[in-house]
């Protein structure tokens, strides 16, 4: 699924302007990679210490939101090159990752701990989208 939605723009992702200071791909590759082994021991931190109700499930909910807006993103970007609308999906999947901090925080300190670089890393991709948006209208 991940090349279907960014293999076919890598071409097109090639012939952009980018900011001077844009990582490479191995970089950008390696980080989401963290960010998303970090994000599934979080998960099962609240899986395996939270009772199955209440707040649990709005928690379980925000995770699936937040995983498929990060799809969405690669869609709108790599897929259909709509670059401004992912720049506002980014924004979105930042604040789905700051709610899941919020709403773990109380149950588990660690499990929203382990949140706070996927929070950072989507800020700056959230920027780096902008510069990308901006260098191309």
């Amino acid at each position: 699924m991940g090349n279907w939605l960014t293999g076919g723009g890598m071409d097109w992702y090639q012939t952009i302007k980018l900011p001077a200071w844009t990582p490479p791909g191995s970089v950008i590759g390696f980080a989401w990679t963290i960010i998303f082994i970090l994000g599934a021991i979080s998960a099962l931190i609240v899986w395996n210490k939270v009772p199955h109700q209440g707040r649990f499930w709005w928690i379980i909910i925000i995770f699936l939101i937040n995983a498929l807006l990060n799809i969405f993103w690669s869609f709108l970007f790599f897929n259909q090159h709509l670059i401004g609308p992912a720049v506002w999906e980014a924004g979105l999947l930042g604040l789905s990752v700051l709610v899941l901090i919020i709403l773990i925080w109380p149950l588990s300190g660690r499990a929203a701990w382990l949140l706070i670089p996927y929070g950072g890393w989507v800020t700056f991709a959230t920027y780096l989208t902008y510069m990308v948006w901006s260098l191309n209208r």
